[in-house]
């Protein structure tokens, strides 16, 4: 595969970035209290559990578009 090809198929990946920032973009859909998580309003554990799938999406982002050679 020539490198222009694979480095647009690559570029792709970058793609999945836009992931978190699109999920807390819009407060308001969030911005509530219940359900509750372990007594954290949702509030904050949904922003929490965005911290975690942001790292999980920028270690598929890197791994994927990493050189092999």
């Amino acid at each position: 595969m020539t490198a222009p090809a694979r480095k647009s198929r690559r570029a792709h990946w970058n793609w999945l970035l836009l992931l978190p920032a699109l999920g807390l973009m819009f407060p308001g859909i969030y911005a509530r209290r219940s359900p509750e998580l372990l007594g954290f309003p949702f509030f904050y554990w949904y922003q929490m559990s965005w911290i975690v799938l942001t790292s999980v999406i920028t270690g598929i982002v890197y791994f994927a578009t990493r050189d092999r050679g």
